[in-house]
């Protein structure tokens, strides 16, 4: 999603809208499907060493939200990304879009996997859903990062809010509608995909703070300085997590982690970002 200062509006609203709402273990790097709450649910596995799980931005892929940063933190981790209902290759079912319903599939899935603890890192929708996680299934997390993400319905400028009401699909971003068509088990259903993406974030309420300082796992934040989460929302989540780090990149929204409908010209940002997240995931527990 653009997430930079310039007119929100003239982006168009679901181009903000969209892109903020990103059977046993298979074989490295090849596409699986697993049977979770209702869902026949994609993932794949890529590398080898501590896990760690990849969210999505709401409305992308796998490809689309990390393509660039995966092969980076696969030289260290492995690296378990998902694709979350309705999304990519996981066909929809008839529920609601929920960050904890997200948070719940995704903490099944992990348990399908056997593995009994992980690292996760969510961007943008995905980072909301790392967070609940957090809360809903302390005992899976070992580290979280979150980045692009909020708790609170103020941590997104009004301007945001008056374009999700007019969203129309439009206005989403074609690298979107591409992935979709591309990867979805149900390519027509492109316009009930748009308007469940829409619902989530209207329908959102905010997490109360103490909800959040109930995570106890270290949790990097991680924005852009022009991102369409305010940087203070950052600050504010950095300050109120007990165990919190928190990075702040000279970019939009996405462009940090590469994010390919990210606007500007490609950078190495995404390189300080692997590098950072490297860092944090090996730094010490606390109490070690």
């Amino acid at each position: 999603m653009p997430g930079r200062k310039t007119s929100l509006r003239k982006r168009g609203s679901a181009a903000v809208a969209i892109a903020m709402l990103a059977a046993g273990c298979g074989s490295r790097g090849e596409g699986n499907y697993a049977d979770v709450n209702g869902l026949k649910m994609y993932y794949e596995i890529h590398g080898a060493g501590q896990p760690l799980v990849l969210l999505h931005g709401g409305g992308s892929t796998i490809t689309t939200t990390f393509g660039r940063i995966l092969p980076l933190l696969a030289k260290t981790r492995q690296v378990i990304a998902i694709e979350q209902q309705g999304h990519g290759h996981t066909a929809d079912i008839d529920r609601p879009f929920t960050f904890e319903q997200m948070a719940d599939d995704t903490a099944a899935l992990v348990r399908h996997l056997k593995i009994e603890r992980a690292d996760f890192f969510g961007h943008s929708n995905g980072g909301n859903i790392a967070l609940q996680v957090g809360m809903r299934h302390p005992g899976l997390v070992r580290k979280l990062i979150a980045a692009s993400s909020m708790y609170k319905r103020d941590g997104l400028p009004a301007a945001f809010w008056e374009s999700m009401r007019q969203a129309s699909l439009n206005d989403m971003p074609e690298g979107l509608k591409e992935a979709y068509r591309k990867t979805s088990p149900h390519p027509e259903r492109l316009q009930s995909f748009h308007d469940k993406s829409v619902k989530r974030m209207l329908d959102f309420q905010d997490w109360p703070a103490d909800a959040m300082r109930s995570i106890a796992a270290p949790t990097l934040i991680m924005t852009g300085d022009a991102d369409i989460v305010r940087p203070e929302h950052a600050v504010e989540m950095f300050r109120l997590l007990p165990h919190a780090r928190l990075a702040i990149f000279p970019s939009g929204h996405g462009e940090f982690i590469g994010e390919s409908i990210a606007g500007g010209p490609p950078g190495n940002l995404h390189e300080q970002a692997a590098s950072i997240i490297e860092s944090f995931l090996q730094s010490a527990m606390p109490g070690e």
